[in-house]
């Protein structure tokens, strides 16, 4: 048979749309049509299936997804391994992965316990691995403990001896001349100056405990790079064949400001970072691509729609919330669905104090007091009209007579 003709692809797509599927999905599904060989036949399939398919994705009236939700992750959660993720490399960088993740992600927690970066860049500088050390050499966070042999302290003079690595000095892009004048917030009362690999300083202090305190603030001090980022690992990504930089520790708004980075890829997994910068359907986004990866990489299959209730759910107010009792199950408004989470004594306590009322319009209400809960069947109430009823039965009672006095006048 001949293949089907654009026209025809097109009638078959619009009279589904006339059915109620979405606009958005029907295009997506002609951008890939156009490019198949189909029969009229496969095109009428594939739309009889389409539409099926699509109708039995559909959620019922009163279903209860958020339970159905919780379920399908909760589940599969308490089988996960307690592993994490290595980075493979000279500088190995640990991820927290598994359950330890997906607890931080539902918890929302103001810092992850293993901050990383993964940093694209622009179009001259992802193809050239010179270009991208520049790019690393600014944006890696370097110290002073990282660039010296060590710190000494001459206790006769009363002076701090920084003994520089140039090896690292030259790696690194810094130059030595630079130096003196980021100290020189460091000698106070006395001097800085720089002998051949050394730096010099005297801060004018004759004190012992002083001038330690002195040269541990030295050696943390960061003289180059982008505060946060603690290392950084160029390497070439198989994918889109460019270089690119991961990093420990994140700084996003810090990182997008260096020349040479591309912005509208680079990738941090700090949500409320990324809800600062981008705004919240970004760190939504966020959420539902790192909850997915984090299932996808212990071998988990949950349905994605699982996951976007529950980021909807956390991102509704316009800021990330937990879910727990410092997020969404404490701002409930119902108290025994407060009271049925956590500190069940305190939430009861507090309730009867500035006397909240309870509407039982929830699920744990309802299955505190043991009455049905309005949710599938229980979600359905039914109401009848005595007036109406009455009317329907005199109009029947009046029909019967009729029809019994239409057959004896038959008779």
């Amino acid at each position: 048979m001949s293949k089907a003709s654009e026209r025809y692809i097109v009638n078959s797509l619009e009279s589904l749309e006339k059915d109620g599927i979405p606009h958005d999905l029907l295009e997506r599904a002609k951008e890939k049509l156009m490019k198949e060989q189909l029969t009229e036949s496969q095109i009428d399939y594939l739309a009889d299936r389409l539409y099926i398919i699509y109708m039995n994705s559909l959620v019922e009236p009163a279903e209860p997804v958020g339970t159905v939700a919780a379920q399908s992750i909760g589940e599969p959660g308490t089988q996960m391994t307690l592993r994490t993720f290595h980075y493979a490399g000279v500088a190995e960088f640990s991820v927290t992965q598994g359950l330890p993740r997906l607890i931080e992600l539902v918890d929302a927690r103001r810092f992850p316990s293993t901050p990383i970066m993964k940093i694209f860049l622009e179009e001259e500088y992802a193809h050239d691995e010179e270009k991208a050390k520049e790019v690393h050499n600014r944006i890696e966070q370097i110290r002073i403990e990282n660039i010296t042999y060590d710190v000494d302290l001459d206790f006769i003079e009363w002076r701090i001896h920084i003994n520089l690595i140039p090896e690292m000095l030259k790696k690194k892009g810094i130059s030595i001349d630079e130096i003196p004048k980021i100290l020189k917030r460091y000698k106070k009362k006395g001097s800085i100056k720089k002998e051949q690999n050394s730096i010099i300083i005297d801060p004018g202090i004759e004190d012992l405990q002083k001038l330690q305190k002195l040269r541990e603030k030295i050696l943390k001090k960061v003289i180059k790079g982008v505060r946060g980022i603690k290392r950084g690992l160029i390497t070439k990504d198989s994918k889109v064949n460019e270089w690119i930089i991961q990093t420990e520790g994140t700084n996003l708004q810090g990182v997008i400001e260096i020349e040479g980075v591309d912005s509208t890829r680079t990738y941090s997994n700090h949500i409320h970072e990324v809800q600062k910068i981008f705004g919240i359907e970004a760190a939504r986004n966020l959420l539902i691509n790192e909850a997915l990866q984090v299932l996808e990489d212990q071998g988990l299959d949950v349905d994605l729609r699982h996951l976007l209730i529950l980021s909807d759910l956390m991102c509704q107010n316009g800021t990330v919330l937990s879910i727990g009792r410092h997020g969404i199950s404490g701002s409930k408004s119902s108290v025994f669905a407060r009271a049925a989470f956590e500190v069940t004594v305190n939430q009861l306590l507090d309730a009867g104090i500035y006397g909240e009322e309870e509407l039982l319009l929830g699920i744990p209400e309802n299955v505190i007091i043991g009455q049905i809960v309005p949710m599938g069947t229980g979600g359905v109430e039914l109401m009848m009209s005595l007036d109406d009823n009455l009317k329907i039965l005199k109009e029947k009672e009046k029909k019967e007579k009729k029809l019994l006095s239409e057959d004896l006048n038959d008779e």
